[in-house]
């Protein structure tokens, strides 16, 4: 499987002199679902900036498809490689949600059949097809959300990049967002790059988890390969998935004896069932 995007040897400072990425060699498969934790001020937003061409490194080289993006045209760029920002209020911007979700496919030069193809494409895709002719202002924050991932998706991206997708929604859009976006990820393909701070999430959802802390990688890796690593994972300024910490507290200080440190739910009953059978 070839790597899709790549980073070697990536810094980035602003002009004033912080370093914000330190030495980042980053190497993303095409398909996979990568998170990117860390606390505030780790770096997770200006690495997803200098992924897609916002940002320019300060040292070091970008590569998408082997390419350096700094040959590849950015309309180019922007195409395969979209991002979702933090706030859907950033990127919404037309009266209603069809029209802010045909903006890109028109502005591409597209045919405008291929541009209503590819909006109900992306409304279905969200489960939003009723809504193309709702004025943005009107809809929930969640909705937002989903506007603008459809946006996205009209693009015909190969790589998605969310900047914390899931903050701000209440539990149930919560999994409602991460549904979609694994969906998307394994029916159509598409490469998905999250940062979060939502460690929960991870086990349930992301294939592979890139720690950051001060600007460095500290662990990549599996999430049961991360989150086994408790020390590091805290002196990230993240915690444990609280069924990992559960299992944790009952090892120390109960004397609990098991095999692998579960991270969900089911792993955890698992886990029980094993050390009742005993």
């Amino acid at each position: 499987m070839i790597n899709i995007l790549e980073t070697k040897n990536t810094y980035f400072s602003y002009p004033d002199g912080t370093d914000v990425l330190q030495d980042i060699n980053l190497s993303v498969k095409q398909g996979e679902f990568l998170g990117i934790l860390g606390g505030n001020g780790s770096g997770k937003t200006t690495l997803l900036k200098i992924l897609n061409g916002l940002l320019k490194t300060t040292k070091g080289e970008v590569y998408l498809e082997e390419n350096n993006i700094k040959s590849i045209n950015k309309d180019i760029l922007f195409r395969k490689v979209c991002t979702c920002f933090q706030n859907p209020e950033d990127q919404l911007f037309s009266s209603t949600v069809g029209e802010d979700i045909a903006f890109g496919p028109t502005n591409m030069g597209l045919p405008k059949e291929e541009v209503k193809r590819r909006v109900y494409y992306a409304l279905e895709a969200v489960e939003m097809a009723a809504f193309a002719d709702k004025t943005i202002h009107n809809l929930s924050f969640g909705q937002k959300k989903r506007a603008c991932l459809a946006g996205v998706l009209a693009m015909d991206p190969k790589v998605m990049l969310l900047d914390e997708p899931t903050s701000c929604l209440d539990p149930m859009g919560v999994n409602a967002i991460m549904q979609l976006l694994r969906k998307l990820n394994k029916e159509d393909g598409i490469t998905m790059i999250m940062t979060t701070h939502s460690v929960d999430l991870v086990p349930l959802f992301i294939d592979r988890v890139v720690i950051l802390n001060k600007g460095k990688i500290m662990l990549d890796g599996k999430p049961e390969e991360v989150f086994s690593r408790a020390e590091i994972i805290r002196e990230a300024k993240l915690r444990l998935p609280r069924i990992g910490h559960l299992f944790e507290i009952l090892r120390k200080n109960d004397g609990v004896d098991f095999n692998n440190l579960p991270l969900t739910i089911g792993e955890a009953r698992e886990e029980i069932r094993n050390i009742l059978s005993r």
